[in-house]
């Protein structure tokens, strides 16, 4: 799935869901480095094992951050299928 992420750095989130899990999440745009972390660290996850985990983050004093609008985007994804 391809979502495009609102109040953040990042332009793009991509990843899959297969069998309930998280796959081949990435960004683009943002901080490189620690979204990469991000999306290794949830890479196999239930989906909603990793929404429970990164919803509600905050990024300085945005309302949201990268990892908020990537819950925000497994819920769609979920609420699709």
């Amino acid at each position: 799935m391809q979502y495009q992420p609102k109040g953040v750095c990042s332009k793009e989130i991509n990843f899959e869901i297969e069998d309930h899990k998280v796959r081949n999440v990435s960004f683009v745009g943002g901080c490189n480095g620690n979204l990469q972390g991000i999306g290794r660290l949830i890479e196999g996850m239930d989906v909603n094992d990793a929404i429970s985990r990164i919803e509600g983050i905050h990024c300085g004093f945005k309302a949201t951050s990268c990892p908020d609008q990537l819950a925000k985007a497994l819920k769609e994804a979920i609420d699709q299928a």
